[in-house]
């Protein structure tokens, strides 16, 4: 018997990376796993998350599959792909990109699969956000500036929904050894060194680290908890 058999999860940006380690850690814990990607596997639903119709469409073909919505992971975001420079040479149409991406998304998926948590009578809701806000890293600041807006969202949306039962939690990995990190050598240069070694566990950090964190905010261990946000980066940052 697995901790979340029975439960339905959608995880957004779950085709690879931290999301593809957190699909397969809720699948294995005996969740079926609604994956939500611009490119999904098989059997997911292809979906731009920063589309307020492509989200609707995303929740009402899990719903039409699978009959409810226990979890949602909400774990697409921009990272790699952007490069460390000054603010001031930030162009504000990349700004508004990464700002739609990595934190208008959540609202929207929020606000599309709460009123069927509402109705199921409670669920789960984990947002992936980042150590970075914690640590005031310099030369991404939209990124971060975006990071630390879903833990203020983690925390005021936990308030609105306690009510109906519906908790509200937040991860935040540090520099993680993702494909889309691997993808770009540059990133890599710049920031594995220095982050292992600020480390109090020194060694990389890879998805499935972050995999036990998010599955255990799903389960009902974690019944009297909302509105958290736990840093999974290898004691890089306490708090």
């Amino acid at each position: 018997m697995g901790a979340l058999d029975g439960k339905i999860a959608i995880v957004t940006g779950g085709a690879q990376g931290i999301g593809a380690a957190i699909a397969a850690g809720l699948a294995g814990e005996g969740a079926e796993v609604v994956v939500a990607d611009l490119e999904p596997p098989e059997g997911g639903i292809e979906a731009d998350v920063s589309s307020e119709d492509d989200v609707q469409r995303m929740v009402g073909q899990a719903l039409e599959r699978n009959g409810r919505i226990d979890i949602l992971v909400n774990n697409a975001g921009l990272y790699a792909s952007l490069e460390m420079r000054a603010f001031t040479e930030i162009p504000l149409d990349e700004w508004n990109h990464v700002m739609e991406v990595n934190v208008a998304s959540m609202f929207l998926t929020c606000r599309a699969v709460v009123p069927v948590m509402r109705e199921q009578g409670g669920g789960k809701i984990v947002n992936i956000s980042s150590g970075t806000p914690f640590r005031g890293v310099p030369f991404l600041l939209h990124y971060v500036t975006s990071k630390g807006a879903i833990v203020a969202l983690t925390r005021a949306l936990a308030r609105e929904l306690g009510k109906d039962s519906i908790h509200v939690n937040c991860v935040a990995p540090g520099f993680t050894m993702s494909e889309g990190v691997k993808s770009h050598p540059e990133v890599i240069e710049k920031l594995r060194d220095v982050s292992i070694a600020s480390r109090a566990i020194q060694r990389d950090q890879v998805p499935e680290d972050v995999v036990g964190a998010v599955v255990f905010l799903c389960t009902p261990a974690a019944d009297f908890i909302t509105g958290q946000t736990m840093v999974i980066d290898g004691g890089q940052y306490f708090h």
